[in-house]
């Protein structure tokens, strides 16, 4: 057992997790592309026409997802931040680098989705609403984490000045998910919730959780595939970095 251990920690390093990278990319990539046209075909095909709001309902299956994968990606990222910061570790510090401009994205994009279907069903495209506008500040973050690092032209202290950042901005995290029952707003609540059954038909919900899963795979091969770049900018003094661009 304490062998199989020692043999996965050797992944913690630049030089043996970029191959092993290279070597998953792909299958992510495909696993993204499959679920990514199941999930549309459900969504657009097969789920019915909502009864209250027709076929513009038809935005979820790519706003839930969206949203679903900015949150969850930003805790990621802090995870990885956090440790890189507390065991000083440089694998740790480049994944949260590496995931930092897809979190930023899927952002973007739950916002604009998000304004696309308010406005046939509140009339508007923005409103200063709770969940709007801390997704708003969870976008925010995820810039100024960029931005942060790019300002610090020494990669050892821009990774723990942006470590502490991403951390101090993960209570947004829970707040954007709370806000609708927090705080009196426009935004619908949960479209799932673990402790009741969904109210939707089953075919909205499947037509969520296949894209959702489309979008993980895809930020994961992304991640990686930025892994990958910032490994050899930062290593690039070294030897196995030259070996691996022979």
């Amino acid at each position: 057992m304490s062998n199989k251990i020692i043999h996965w920690f050797k992944y913690g390093s630049p030089q043996s997790f970029y191959p092993l990278a290279g070597k998953m990319i792909p299958w992510f990539w495909a696993l993204a592309a499959i679920f990514c046209v199941a999930g549309l075909w459900i969504g657009f095909f097969v789920a019915p026409t909502d009864a209250t709001q027709g076929e513009a309902y038809r935005i979820i299956f790519i706003h839930v997802p969206a949203s679903w994968m900015s949150m969850f990606l930003y805790i990621v990222m802090a995870c990885w931040a956090g440790i890189g910061l507390s065991l000083n570790t440089r694998l740790s510090s480049m994944m949260a680098s590496a995931i930092a401009p897809t979190g930023a994205m899927f952002a973007f994009l739950s916002l604009w989705t998000g304004a696309l279907w308010g406005k046939p069903m509140w009339g508007t495209w923005w409103v200063w609403d709770a969940r709007l506008t801390s997704e708003l500040i969870l976008l925010f973050l995820y810039l100024g984490f960029m931005a942060l690092q790019a300002a610090i032209d020494e990669p050892r202290r821009a990774d723990k000045a942006g470590a502490i950042l991403a951390l101090v901005g993960v209570v947004n995290v829970p707040i954007i998910y709370f806000s609708v029952k927090w705080w009196n707003t426009l935004h619908q609540g949960a479209s799932i919730s673990m402790s009741k059954a969904p109210t939707m038909a089953i075919t909205m919900l499947w037509g969520m959780l296949v894209m959702a899963l489309a979008f993980w795979m895809y930020s994961i091969a992304v991640a990686l595939q930025r892994a990958r770049a910032i490994m050899l900018e930062r290593e690039r003094h070294t030897d196995w970095v030259k070996y691996a661009v022979e």
